[in-house]
This record gives structure tokens, C-alpha cells and sequence, in this order.
């Protein structure tokens, strides 16, 4: 038995030092799943905020449009740019306020976005 465990430990170790090899391999497969989780989040919530972007910007343009008299139907039309966006039009004494919501994905989980824009409504 002694005989065999001196054998082993010689596998082990060449010249006093521990053999290292596959270490590497072994440390970016427990390293590999973290990273991967964090550039799908970071990527994840780079295009959720370039969703809400998008919204702010089509809700102002749908504003504007209800603004100067147009049907709130091409205001709609405008907002459902944005995939998956709905909107809604109200009218706040002189002013028309569109809400434009959407749902982005982060990493599975549904994040509801929504953006508000006004406009003096002088097409009324």
C-alpha cells in the first residue's frame, strides 16, 4: 500500500512542486458561467434603456402630432414604432399629454417601461 501512495504522490509532483496542469481549464469553467451572467444582464439592460429612449422620443412626436390637430390614430401609428408599445392620449386643460408604455426583457423578467410627454395643444 505504502508502495502505491509513493507512486501516486510522484504522479503528483515532479520535483518537490505540485503539478498545475488543467488548472486553467478547470478555473475558466467555474468562471465562465458568472461572466456569461453578467454580459447578458449588462446587455439586458442596455436594450432596456434604449427602449426607454425610444419611448420618450415617440411619445413627445405622438404629443406633438395631437397637439397641432391630428387624429390621435397617427399618434398611435407613431408610438407603435416601438415594439410592443401602447399609448394614451389625454388632455390636461391646454395641454395633450401622451403616455407610451412597452415591456422590456431583462434576463427573463418583464420590466414595464413608460414614458410621458406634453404638448401646448393649439390645433384643438
Amino acid at each position: 500500500m505504502n508502495r502505491r501512495v509513493a507512486q501516486l504522490r510522484g504522479a503528483l509532483t515532479q520535483g518537490g512542486q505540485h503539478d498545475e496542469r488543467g488548472s486553467a481549464a478547470a478555473e475558466l469553467a467555474v468562471a465562465l458561467p458568472a461572466v456569461v451572467i453578467v454580459v447578458a444582464l449588462g446587455m439586458g439592460g442596455l436594450l432596456a434603456a434604449s427602449t426607454q429612449v425610444r419611448l420618450q422620443d415617440v411619445a413627445a412626436d405622438a404629443a406633438r402630432i395631437v397637439a397641432r390637430g391630428e387624429a390621435e390614430e397617427r399618434a398611435a401609428g407613431v408610438v407603435a414604432q416601438v415594439p410592443g408599445a401602447a399609448s394614451d392620449v389625454s388632455w390636461r386643460g391646454e395641454l395633450v399629454c401622451v403616455v407610451a408604455s412597452a415591456e422590456a426583457r431583462v434576463a427573463g423578467v418583464a420590466v414595464p417601461l413608460r414614458a410621458e410627454a406634453c404638448a401646448l395643444g393649439g390645433g384643438r
